[in-house]
């Protein structure tokens, strides 16, 4: 296999990793962050925004110490 058909199958599972990740984001930032950051628990909206990126980056490891 050469690099021109190796490249649409990492695009498309970066896809995937991004799409599930913005499915954990969802209820993460509504509920689950308040449980992990006690000092998110009075945040705004604008402050959930900004993890946003971070949230959807590190949603495996988030899901792990949201379900221990």
């Amino acid at each position: 296999m050469t690099w021109i058909e190796i490249a649409p199958w990492l695009v498309r599972a970066l896809g995937a990793y991004a799409a599930l990740g913005v499915v954990f984001a969802v209820p993460f930032l509504v509920r689950g962050i308040e449980r992990q950051d006690p000092g998110a628990r009075d945040s705004g909206w604008g402050f959930r925004l900004i993890v946003l990126p971070g949230v959807v980056a590190f949603w495996p490891l988030l899901l792990r110490r949201w379900l221990a």
